[in-house]
């Protein structure tokens, strides 16, 4: 399916976990879309393979303090357990995430990513998933926690690790089209 007059966010900061920002961006962009990355980190960010080993290093496109909703169609929040831990902790990150929802877009989150929707308070009464250790933190936030491949709650669409990548971005592209 094409999407080509679409442009994604994906906002995410050093530790992020590297495939889980490649693989939807490949697939986005196969589609069509037109990607763009945010963060907190300035310059660059070191990606990281199975949070232990050093991936590669990304550009990054716009600065998070700098980056609006309204300029995107969907933001996607790739996992890390340093990237999302580091970006629930970020301001200005989680006002961009709360624009996205204010804004009735799709926002999708794999694997740690949802961290930070728990953060911005934006998951009470929401089925999702998510990787298995945030389980008991999005359930006390308010979620209905599922063990499941993919979670489409509305706009909102979730994905428990790597290993589910495929159906992730299927359901990303889909949300698009």
């Amino acid at each position: 399916m094409a999407v080509s007059d679409k442009k994604v966010a994906f906002l995410l900061t050093r530790g992020v976990e590297q495939v889980e920002l490649t693989s939807p961006v490949e697939a986005l962009r196969e589609a069509g879309a037109t990607t763009t990355i945010i963060s907190p980190s300035e310059g660059t960010l070191q990606a990281m393979n199975n949070d232990w080993d050093h991936g590669d290093v990304f550009d990054v496109d716009v600065p998070v303090a700098q980056a609006k909703a309204e300029d995107y169609d969907a933001l996607v929040l790739p996992g890390g357990t340093l990237n999302a831990d580091a970006l629930r902790t970020d301001e200005s990150a989680v006002a961009l995430v709360k624009e996205f929802f204010a804004a009735d877009k799709p926002v999708a989150a794999i694997c740690h990513g949802p961290w930070i929707l728990a953060e911005a308070d934006l998951v009470k009464g929401r089925r999702m998933t998510s990787y298995r250790s945030l389980k008991v933190d999005l359930g006390n936030a308010g979620a209905d926690w599922v063990d499941s491949e993919v979670v489409v709650d509305g706009k909102l669409i979730t994905s428990r690790n790597p290993g589910d990548l495929d159906a992730f971005n299927s359901a990303v592209v889909d949300a698009l089209s």
